[in-house]
């Protein structure tokens, strides 16, 4: 009976555990880690050697054009279809949150094998130089300013300059934008030609050491198997990792030396896995650390996170710890004033961080051979001008974003953040409240509030919340609203938004999906009862009886963009005031929306926005 339990949990593990990280695309489930293999695309041979074929290749470049030609049956749509069959559904993960995070301990092991069946060994992956980024909060705009700044950097090379790679999750409407060179996601020709050469070396190369090791990892794993080709493939070094979740058994832990960890804010999410504490959180993200490389961490963590981050330092024996306050010349009161490229007084931590971050790359063999400057620490607390350019120039897209509609007809701002836990909701509404404030027209405009969080997340902590936040707001952020009592607790809060609207993360109407946004991590009868919307309306209404605001259900995210527009039009025509709308709670809902700005022209191709204030 144990035995069966054990090998049940074990196939939960192989098929959930990644994808609780990658916000992934649609298609076919697979159970237990069997894979359906698509019969209408033709098998290719990536090459003759059936295990160490990065080996055999005279050049990246040359296997890549050679690949490109061998795949042309093979479509970029083909490629999705593929990879969104390697996703989990809604029962499997809640297999694995019940499992209580066990036989995570084959995590890291399978990850290698896979990593040796298409070609590479651990050791190819010092090659990346790798910046390794973990945190609850923060990590991907962390991510991003590391990014911006060694963008800035000048190569000590002019004919030969360092490709810099990021490699981050979720995506908000490609799955190519997880995959970065230069700042620019892989085109779809060479994410096509080096997709297929990770899925065809894994079926040729079969053997697996556990019986139970699917023929290819799940989504978010398999995303970093091709993530690693491409870098490797393209000569790609430096490479920012953002871990996907946790840490210290994610699949981007198994390069064995990077240049640098970091570890941005910690808090409680995904605890059934990483543990119910800060301290256990904290234990697992420090996981990344390495022995003989330098370690950055945000300095003021809650309860006794840092102790235990210093004590994995320790045993680890990484070459020296760095506790990372805000630097001096982003602090309230800077003599010198700059303004982040991704807004939010919270984004001062993150840069910060990342600072930090790219200092000690410098300071590295890696970064010494690659760039001209030095460290820059600034002893009066000055920037120099590679680092103040490089963090006024950071993008990262559905975080704090405002997306000014392109629609003449309509008097319409967006305004997309991605926040879905109590802290990063309270910074959202923050950052959302102070832009109204800014205008000084707040009560000329129509606010609207709309969200959706993924089942199993409490609606009356996540809304709460967000009351909260804008209730502190409105008191000129002196108090503390959830220590009031009694129903005043949201008195100005009740009415702050004209509507609130809680949403699937549906693309279409009709039920359809955007390939690369669709999700198998939800339950479909809940979707189709709207279950979790419904429960979302009912609490927004319990903890602000009486409010005015209109609260509205939409069964996708196209009802409810076209809702928001004809409430513009209709603002503008009736000589209003416009619409200020609000998007959060679900970066796959935030990617939506984004996905229905690009159609209509408010986003580029790079999420940014086509329509400057």
């Amino acid at each position: 009976m144990r035995r069966s339990l054990a090998r049940s949990l074990r196939q939960h593990l192989h098929s959930a555990l990644p994808s609780i990280c990658a916000r992934p695309s649609s298609a076919p489930v697979l159970q237990f880690g069997h894979l359906r293999l698509l019969s209408s695309t033709p098998s290719i041979v990536a090459s003759a050697s059936p295990l160490r074929t990065s080996r055999a290749m005279s050049s990246a470049q040359a296997e890549s054009s050679s690949a490109a030609t061998a795949t042309s049956t093979r479509t970029y749509d083909d490629a999705i279809e593929a990879l969104n069959s390697l996703q989990s559904n809604a029962a499997t993960i809640e297999a694995l949150r019940k499992s209580g995070g066990r036989l995570l301990d084959f995590a890291i092991p399978e990850m290698v094998e896979y990593l040796e069946r298409i070609g590479y060994t651990t050791s190819d992956l010092n090659r990346l130089n790798a910046i390794h980024i973990t945190g609850t909060k923060g990590k991907g705009s962390t991510s991003a300013f590391v990014d911006s700044l060694l963008r800035q950097l000048t190569p000590v090379s002019a004919s030969n300059p360092p490709k810099v790679g990021l490699y981050t999750s979720p995506h908000m409407t490609s799955v190519r934008e997880r995959i970065r060179i230069n700042g620019v996601p892989v085109s779809q020709e060479l994410f096509t030609a080096y997709f297929w050469q990770v899925w065809d070396r894994l079926e040729q190369n079969p053997t697996r050491k556990f019986d139970l090791t699917p023929l290819r990892p799940v989504y978010f794993r398999f995303l970093t198997l091709l993530a690693f080709h491409v870098f490797l493939s393209e000569g790609v070094q430096p490479v920012i990792l953002e871990v996907g979740i946790g840490g210290k058994y994610d699949s981007t832990n198994i390069v064995p030396r990077c240049v640098v960890a970091g570890i941005t804010q910690l808090g409680l999410d995904h605890t059934a896995i990483l543990g119910n504490t800060v301290e256990e959180i904290a234990v697992q993200k420090a996981g990344i650390f390495k022995q003989g490389a330098p370690a950055v961490c945000w300095a003021h963590q809650p309860g006794s996170a840092v102790d235990e981050v210093q004590r994995v330092a320790s045993e680890v024996r990484v070459s020296g710890l760095r506790m990372v306050d805000v630097h001096p010349a982003l602090a309230s009161g800077a003599p010198q004033s700059i303004q982040l490229g991704l807004p939010g007084v919270h984004q001062r931590t993150n840069a910060s961080v990342a600072l930090e971050l790219v200092n000690a790359f410098l300071e590295s063999e890696a970064g010494r051979s690659a760039y001209t400057e030095h460290a820059h620490r600034g002893a009066a607390g000055e920037l120099a001008a590679w680092q103040r350019k490089g963090l006024e120039d950071a993008r990262w897209p559905g975080r704090c974003q405002t997306v000014p509609s392109a629609r003449s007809d309509a008097a319409l701002t967006w305004y997309l953040d991605g926040a879905h836990t109590t802290d990063s909701l309270s910074v959202c509404l923050g950052w959302y409240t102070a832009t109204q404030q800014q205008q000084g027209q707040e009560n000329c405009k129509k606010r609207i509030f709309v969200f959706n969080c993924t089942n199993g997340r409490n609606a009356h902590e996540l809304l709460s919340s967000v009351l909260d936040a804008v209730e502190a707001s409105l008191h000129g952020g002196e108090e503390a609203a959830s220590t009031k009592a009694g129903t005043d607790r949201y008195a100005l809060a009740k009415d702050y938004f004209d509507e609130a609207i809680f949403t699937t993360n549906i693309t279409f109407e009709g039920g359809g999906w955007s390939s690369e946004l669709t999700s198998k991590l939800l339950d479909d009868a809940e979707l189709v009862n709207l279950t979790v919307q419904k429960q979302l309306a009912e609490t927004w209404k319990q903890l602000v009886p009486g409010s005015s605001t209109e609260v509205r259900i939409t069964p996708s995210i196209q009802a409810l963009h076209n809702h928001v527009v004809e409430l513009a039009q209709k603002q503008q025509q009736g000589q209003g005031g416009g619409v200020e709308c609000l998007v959060t709670g679900s970066l796959h809902l935030v990617g939506g929306v984004m996905a229905h700005l690009q159609h209509s022209g408010c986003l580029d191709d790079r999420l940014v926005s086509t329509v400057r204030p």
